[in-house]
């Protein structure tokens, strides 16, 4: 009588990528936004008692990452920062919601439109402060890009997003040669 040879398993990451995958590609592991809350505090303000602006762009990159992250379960690092827009300021005391959503993606690279908002405790009523659109790049533990999951947009809306995070990506590509050249 043949003994029996054990059954080898599938590593967890093999059994991952077969659950994710559909037509050879890895789908993304989610496509929700991310929201971070955060209040005001008296360190986080200027002269007149309104946020910094670089303590946003902190907030904003964070949630930014963050979503990436949420995406593509790999580590991204910030490597550009498009059409920041300061609509309103933030004042001591208020909370800020952060919002970043995953709109864009290429090989390796995936763009997050980071939306911010104040809200006054007296009122809860959220108003626009910052938008913008930041892009990371997924990395490996020597520093190098690796893939990611790719982003179908669904809706005439998330349509919309991709083609204009794409026209930035295409505009920051051809300004870092230009740099170069």
């Amino acid at each position: 009588m043949e003994a029996k040879k054990p059954r080898e398993e599938a590593s967890p990451m093999a059994r991952l990528h077969d659950r994710r995958s559909r037509g050879g590609t890895v789908q993304p592991f989610s496509v929700e936004p991310v929201t971070l809350i955060e209040e005001v505090f008296p360190q986080d303000t200027n002269a007149y008692d309104t946020l910094f602006g670089g303590r946003l762009l902190s907030l904003m990159d964070k949630a930014g990452g963050i979503a990436c992250a949420k995406f593509a379960h790999r580590e991204f690092v910030t490597i550009s920062i498009d059409t920041l827009t300061f609509i309103a300021p933030a004042r001591q005391g208020d909370l800020l919601e952060v919002t970043g959503q995953v709109v864009f993606t290429s090989t390796h690279t995936a763009c997050v439109k980071v939306t911010a908002q104040s809200m006054s405790k007296s009122d809860w009523e959220r108003r626009p402060i910052c938008e913008g659109y930041f892009f990371f790049v997924a990395i490996d533990s020597m520093m190098r890009p690796i893939p990611i999951p790719q982003l179908t947009p669904e809706g005439e809306a998330a349509e919309r997003e991709w083609a204009h995070a794409e026209e930035l990506r295409a505009n920051m590509l051809r300004n870092k040669a230009a740099s170069k050249a």
